[in-house]
């Protein structure tokens, strides 16, 4: 029986893994993904709070590509001041459990 390879084309544009990576990697994206996870919704000003570090283009440039690559749902009301929520789509909501496993891998062989 053959091991199944990570990537065939080792960071190809077929590459699973790669695009992965490119979609959530970085400093900051897996960071915003956890704490919209862990309050459903969230406004840009917690998220900004929250995630310690993290400067205010560098949070609006994550939401923008995490929206663009179909990770996260921003909503804006009409009101004034204007108010936007950020919650997971679907498809963001099954990487989770991929997160939680890479979390648990993190606890028992990096600490």
């Amino acid at each position: 029986m053959k091991k199944e390879s990570l990537c065939n084309n080792i960071a190809g544009e077929k590459c699973g893994l790669k695009k992965v990576l490119d979609i959530v990697g970085g400093k900051w994206k897996i960071l915003i993904l956890c704490l919209i996870d862990n309050r459903e919704v969230v406004r840009y000003g917690e998220l900004n709070r929250e995630i310690f570090g993290i400067t205010n283009t560098m949070l609006a440039n994550s939401l923008k590509d995490l929206e663009n690559d179909g990770l996260v749902i921003r909503t804006q009301y009409p009101e004034m001041p204007v108010r936007v929520e950020y919650s997971l789509t679907t498809k963001a909501k099954t990487l989770i459990p991929i997160l939680l496993e890479l979390k648990k891998w993190g606890e028992e062989n990096l600490f």
